[in-house]
């Protein structure tokens, strides 16, 4: 029995109507055996445990960013506010030109300065 044949023999066991029984023992017949070591059940036990251990720290990491970045987000969000409240206070207004610093009076100073007139 060649490779392909045993790949076919194995693939049509899984299905639901199948005789396990009679497909293990042709297998068998061939000299085809499923013979663990006998730290096999630990190897896969470790290998299960370990991939728990990545997968909950890597949620661990993420639950930190997260934590992290509403703390900077929201001083940021503060920050804004305080400089509103500030800049509404000394120029009475929150247009356009009161976040840049100017007037009415310095516009005119201003194209001078750039003009040289």
């Amino acid at each position: 029995m060649n490779t392909s044949e045993i790949k076919k023999m194995i693939i049509s066991s899984l299905n639901a109507d199948a005789d396990t029984v009679e497909v293990s023992r042709k297998l068998e017949e061939e000299g085809i055996s499923y013979n663990f070591s006998s730290d096999f059940g630990d190897k896969v036990r470790n290998k299960l445990f370990s991939a728990g251990i990545i997968m909950n720290r890597e949620v661990e990491f993420v639950k930190y960013m997260n934590f992290a970045f509403y703390r900077i987000a929201l001083t940021g969000i503060a920050a804004i506010v305080v400089l509103l409240i500030s800049i509404f206070l000394m120029q009475g207004s929150l247009s356009f030109n009161s976040f840049l610093g100017l007037s009415d009076s310095y516009d005119e100073s201003i194209v001078c300065l750039l003009t040289g007139n």
